[in-house]
């Protein structure tokens, strides 16, 4: 989610691309709008005592530094009363999810902040560049981290497997270098970017190699540490929480059919879009569980006579038909029916002047991720005439077909 700053511009941020091993993080190539830039030798004049008192006293296992660049996020962040106290109501869902994964890999509680300055705790946040989710995962990234991303699902949305991948990762980082703070910057910028940093500041203090890493990175911590004080001291700016729609319990199943979140939602008269805000990463809306892999749906707790229709529902004969799924990460197909025909899994668009990768996507009802990864695009740049390779999400005819509109 883009921030409106009255006095700064938006910066760009950056979060590792595909591992080759997992201790090995090559350049960044993403960025996220939700940090603002700030002076790059801001004027130290209002050291606060109380903040470098506080942040001590909430400090855990990642150290929190109080210097002149952290008080100038914290000067941004507590001015943004509405902002933070969404970040506060939301958290009431998204942290007990967050702290799970994170505890299940040995990694600090405090990492929990960094979507806030990621994503603003936003599933279907997406950068510029393609980085996704609450996490901000790039597809290379996510896809060594065990996260689905096909035509039916993208799992970089999904608050747990995102959580786990970002915990998984952070275990890496934190196995190669050490340190906490530089394993946080690790995250923005890239492995290379932090451990050519320390070779030339000579330390493995973040402050001290700061001045060496990309612009994006120096602001990355700060606004980190600014965010986890800002969130831990509400009260003491006047910030209050605001109610977040997914204040509700919920309950978990595990769905072994093809199914629309529609259908679910109107078998327990909720409106459509409760239910796909609790089950983000189903870009259709559609499930596509099936008994050898099944898939997990999120629901608000589920009362007795709910209970009753969600199970005819889940239960019927007459099953919505499987469907194809098509793996972006390896090009290819499977179904979960035996083929009778051999069929080639693609076609090709000729691309006419004037069209864009936006455009032809929502022509085919695809991703454009989808599309730069089928025709190993680098840029979005498109010559009329050139041919691209589109991917059968299910009926050939049909996925050859426009949209209407």
């Amino acid at each position: 989610m883009k921030i409106k700053v009255q006095f700064l511009s938006y910066c760009i941020l950056a979060l590792g691309t595909l591992p080759v091993a997992a201790q090995q993080f090559p350049e960044a190539n993403t960025d996220t709008a939700a940090i603002p830039v700030v002076s790059e030798v801001p004027r130290f004049i209002n050291y606060n005592f109380s903040y470098k008192t506080r942040l001590d006293s909430i400090q855990k296992t990642v150290p929190l530094a109080y210097n002149e660049f952290v008080q100038k996020y914290i000067d941004v962040y507590s001015v943004r009363k509405d902002m933070m106290g969404k970040m506060l109501g939301l958290s009431e869902y998204y942290f007990p999810i967050f702290e799970k994964a994170l505890q299940s890999y040995n990694i600090p509680n405090e990492i929990k902040y960094l979507p806030i300055i990621e994503s603003s705790m936003n599933p279907h946040a997406v950068s510029r560049v393609g980085a996704t989710g609450l996490w901000q995962f790039m597809f290379g990234t996510a896809k060594g981290y065990g996260l689905q991303i096909d035509n039916y699902v993208d799992e970089r949305k999904d608050p747990i497997q995102a959580s786990y991948a970002a915990a998984a990762y952070f275990r890496d980082a934190y196995e190669e270098l050490g340190d906490w703070v530089l394993a946080i910057a690790a995250y923005n910028c890239g492995m290379g970017s932090v451990k050519r940093a320390m070779q030339k500041a000579d330390s493995r203090d973040f402050w001290e190699i700061r001045r060496f890493l990309p612009t994006e990175t120096r602001n990355y911590v700060p606004a980190f540490i600014a965010a986890v004080y800002v969130m831990s001291c509400p009260d003491k700016h006047q910030i209050t929480s605001l109610k977040s729609a997914f204040l509700k319990n919920t309950d978990t199943i595990q769905v072994n059919r093809v199914i629309s979140l529609a259908t679910i939602a109107n078998a327990m008269n909720l409106e459509q879009e409760e239910l796909f805000g609790l089950n983000p990463s189903y870009k259709k809306k559609i499930v596509n569980g099936s008994v050898a892999i099944p898939k997990r749906i999120i629901l608000p707790k589920v009362s007795l006579s709910d209970f009753a229709a969600l199970y005819d529902v889940l239960n019927k004969d007459d099953q919505e038909p499987e469907m194809k799924v098509v793996l972006a990460s390896n090009y290819g197909y499977h179904s979960p029916k035996l083929k009778t025909k051999a069929k080639s899994p693609f076609f090709y668009h000729k691309v006419s002047s004037g069209q864009n990768l936006g455009m032809i996507a929502n022509k085919y009802h695809i991703e454009v991720q989808d599309l730069k990864v089928w025709n190993n695009l680098k840029g979005a740049s498109l010559v009329p005439g050139q041919k691209l390779k589109i991917y059968d999400a299910g009926d050939e005819k049909a996925a050859s077909k426009p949209s209407r509109g």
